[in-house]
């Protein structure tokens, strides 16, 4: 198995151990009227509503029933952002899916809920390397490092394409951020495939991915393709050397962009 694959089993508690600087992770499904409780400690954290409404009780600020779609696949989601150095509790008011995503942060916030509604909506790429991405915290943001945002890839479609990467610090045009990628797959059958490569294959991996695993791209370019007959979703926690997204193409697939004549109709697929 790729050590760039991370089994669901390994991050139902918050998981550090990625030799990550900044980036950790935890998700949990939890049943309705049970808590979990935690601490920011030296990370700020988006806690994302993949499905169902929970409310969180914290040090920086209460937030009541928050959420709404029933999963993934079903809308646009609601997210709670906590600063650093803040205890909190959520509970769950119906079953509901979370994502914890955390990134180190030195700067402190005020917390806040992030609604569907401003959660913006992009259409990116052409042909049948369109795909639909929903931005939940954005490099304008009131956060120290963290970005967050969900990737919706139709069925058969090819997505982080061209294939880029962000792992120099050269800005305006790149800057260096750790990544993961947090799958859900439309049918437990399903899959994606994604590759994890530097230039010069000192890295090069091609790792079969499931619903409620996740993938680490520490450095390197690194697409994706969605199986055909199966919705590919994804969730990217990003944080690095910038607030930025700014990425690179690999130049040998950069011209592909200019070959895009039209959008895949399916989308937005939420």
């Amino acid at each position: 198995m790729s050590h760039l694959l991370i089994k669901p089993e390994r991050f139902t508690d918050r998981i550090d151990t990625f030799d990550y600087e900044y980036l950790s992770f935890q998700a949990r499904k939890l049943r309705a009227g049970e808590s979990l409780a935690g601490e920011t400690g030296e990370s700020e954290l988006a806690i994302v509503l993949l499905g169902g409404f929970c409310s969180v009780e914290s040090a920086a600020g209460s937030f009541a029933r928050v959420g709404g779609r029933s999963g993934v696949f079903a809308g646009r989601p609601h997210a709670v952002y906590l600063p650093v150095g803040t205890a909190f509790t959520v509970t769950a008011d119906t079953d509901c899916d979370l994502a914890f995503c955390y990134a180190k942060a030195e700067e402190r916030f005020p917390a806040r809920v992030v609604t569907p509604e401003e959660v913006e909506v992009e259409i990116r790429g052409g042909g049948n390397a369109t795909r639909q991405i929903n931005h939940i915290l954005k490099p304008d943001f009131p956060a120290h490092r963290l970005l967050v945002v969900e990737v919706y890839t139709p069925a058969g479609n090819w997505s982080s394409y061209p294939p880029h990467k962000h792992d120099v610090h050269d800005p305006p045009g790149e800057v260096d951020l750790e990544e993961i990628y947090y799958y859900r797959v439309s049918a437990p059958e399903g899959y994606a495939i994604q590759k994890v490569y530097t230039a010069d294959r000192r890295l090069d991996e091609t790792i079969t991915v499931r619903d409620g695993e996740l993938v680490l791209v520490p450095e390197g370019y690194h697409p994706v393709v969605a199986a055909h007959g199966y919705d590919v979703y994804y969730l990217n926690a990003l944080a690095g050397s910038a607030r930025s997204m700014a990425a690179s193409d690999d130049p040998d697939y950069a011209w592909v962009r200019s070959a895009w004549k039209e959008l895949d109709p399916r989308l937005p697929l939420v």
